[in-house]
């Protein structure tokens, strides 16, 4: 039996990251050209579980709104 407590990890380095570059979650959302919400980076950030397609989201979100090019390691720590 799955329980809560296994899927949350603690807060990602995407939180820092994104408080670093002073990105809110709507920055992200609007960066995106796919179905990413307020509630999928949210939750990203706080580290509660994504699926993978989620995290990719995410990740080409942040490239997009940054200009750089992050990887998943740079963004979530439980690969």
């Amino acid at each position: 039996m799955n329980t809560d407590s296994n899927r949350d990890f603690g807060l990602q380095p995407l939180d820092g990251l994104m408080t670093a570059l002073e990105l809110a979650n709507n920055d992200l959302v609007a960066a995106s050209t796919e179905q990413l919400t307020h509630k999928m980076v949210s939750k990203g950030r706080k580290g509660r579980w994504l699926t993978t397609p989620v995290r990719l989201k995410v990740l080409r979100a942040i490239n997009q709104a940054t200009g750089k090019a992050f990887a998943l390691a740079d963004l979530f720590n439980y690969e």
